[in-house]
């Protein structure tokens, strides 16, 4: 089943919950599914709450968190460390970097007053 599947009725529930219903039964979650005209997949709600049963969805989600924290993202995040790390040893390149981000912050003003109007004007 893909993904986009299993995480509708966690939805639903984090709905339920948000709405103010502390404990949504079976029934609650296939009303929230039908208003959005999806399906409701009656073992993976009872999956679901029996999962759910008696825990605190607060913490649920900050456990939820704590383990995404561990998942790598991929690429981006690790440049940045070490460009940061790298600054101090390599002399001048820090103020390359400030004028190339000021040049950056340059053309995007130039571009607005393409345009023909400023939303400050």
């Amino acid at each position: 089943m893909p993904r986009g599947e299993k995480m509708k009725v966690v939805a639903a529930y984090l709905l339920a919950v948000l709405g103010g219903n502390s404990s949504p039964t079976a029934e609650d979650l296939k009303k929230i599914l039908g208003c959005v005209g999806a399906d409701a997949d009656e073992d993976r709600i009872e999956l679901l709450l029996s999962q759910v049963k008696g825990k605190d969805t607060t913490e649920l989600i900050a456990a939820g968190m704590e383990k995404l924290a561990s998942v790598p993202s991929g690429g981006g995040g690790g440049g940045v460390a070490i460009a940061a790390s790298a600054g101090p040893a390599a002399g001048g390149a820090a103020p390359a970097a400030e004028s190339k981000k000021e040049e950056k912050v340059e053309e995007k003003e130039e571009s607005d007053d393409d345009m023909g109007f400023s939303l400050f004007d």
